[in-house]
């Protein structure tokens, strides 16, 4: 009785989400003791409001790690997206709802730029998103000229900065894009192929899958959120500003990675992106409330991705000794067998 409790308890402890949510409770437990402000309802709304805007961030480079790449370009498009949409609004006096769209098409073709290159000259995504982050910097600074677009009407501030029983619009917006993107991975058949692709591209090619429309295909999601995020981005804010998205690539890999979404690719964690989203917001916010120096924030999220990081790879090496392990005792068996 006593061995499968310790059983079932390693196996619970050697999830993902639960390594995530108990660092998520211990944080809160600490910055809650030495900061009575932290668990204000102003500051936790706030929290709340940050990690959304997180999710969909980590979602748009999560999908890309799905099969095996990933994407430098990604907090430029999203500032891209930021212009686009105050340039549209501002200057060309544009209605708001289409102004969001054009964003979004934006952020879309700028993901398909990245897929169609990757797959059409089968190179390296790092290199290609690298390459395009600097054309997508260059329209954002020739388009913007370095100036904000301060004009958004009040209504578009709804979103960013209301709630519904206590809790940020936006933070609902990224629960059910979890949720939606939970069911897609899980039970429909593009979902699945999109692992596949990650999980072994060798393997999903033998299988029938198109793994270059798949790859095109994970980049135009990755330009939707990226572009969400940016939308979501100007809705808390109230103004569009070029250097939106400037900080995004750290915090697209820490809040992905810390949530389960291992860098090998074929493997997508909902929960653990949710959790892991807060955690980073938490050290962000809990740094400024013990009035640490803000200026090593940067350092510490850095520490806290290396040992998401070397964590993936420490279970990677136990897993494969539990396999080998395991083979050896069948061999033993079967040899048995056979005397």
């Amino acid at each position: 009785m006593a061995g499968d409790l310790r059983k079932r308890l390693k196996k619970l402890l050697g999830r993902y989400e639960v390594t995530t949510i108990l660092a998520v409770l211990l944080l809160g437990c600490i910055f809650s003791l030495f900061s009575s402000s932290f668990l204000t309802s102003y500051n936790l709304f706030n929290l709340g409001r940050t990690a959304a805007i997180y999710i969909f961030i980590s979602i748009a480079q999560a999908l890309v790690i799905i099969v095996g790449g990933m994407n430098l370009s990604l907090g430029f498009i999203g500032g891209l997206t930021v212009v686009a949409v105050g340039y549209s609004i501002q200057e060309a006096g544009i209605p708001p709802m289409l102004a969001v769209l054009i964003g979004l098409c934006v952020g879309m073709i700028a993901g398909l730029l990245n897929g169609i290159v990757i797959t059409a000259f089968r190179l390296n995504s790092f290199v290609v998103t690298l390459a395009t982050s600097f054309i997508f910097t260059g329209l954002i600074n020739g388009i913007s000229q370095g100036y904000p677009y301060d004009q958004i009407p009040p209504s578009f501030t709804l979103i960013g900065r209301g709630g519904l029983f206590s809790v940020p619009y936006v933070l609902w917006l990224a629960i059910l894009a979890l949720a939606i993107l939970g069911y897609v991975f899980k039970y429909t058949v593009v979902g699945r192929r999109v692992l596949a692709t990650g999980g072994n591209i060798e393997v999903a090619k033998m299988s029938g899958i198109n793994t270059n429309k798949t790859i095109i295909l994970a980049n135009v999601g990755s330009g939707l959120f990226a572009a969400l995020a940016g939308i979501l981005w100007i809705s808390r804010t109230g103004s569009a500003q070029p250097s939106t998205g400037a900080d995004w690539m750290l915090i697209s890999f820490a809040v992905a990675v810390i949530g389960g979404t291992v860098l090998k690719g074929g493997v997508f964690n909902p929960i653990g992106m949710f959790f892991a989203s807060l955690l980073i917001v938490m050290v962000k916010n809990g740094l400024v409330m013990l009035n640490a120096n803000v200026y090593f924030e940067q350092a510490y999220l850095g520490v806290i991705l290396l040992l998401a990081v070397s964590l993936e790879s420490i279970r990677f090496l136990l897993n494969r000794k539990k396999m080998k392990r395991h083979l050896k005792e069948q061999q033993l068996i079967e040899g048995k067998g056979k005397e």
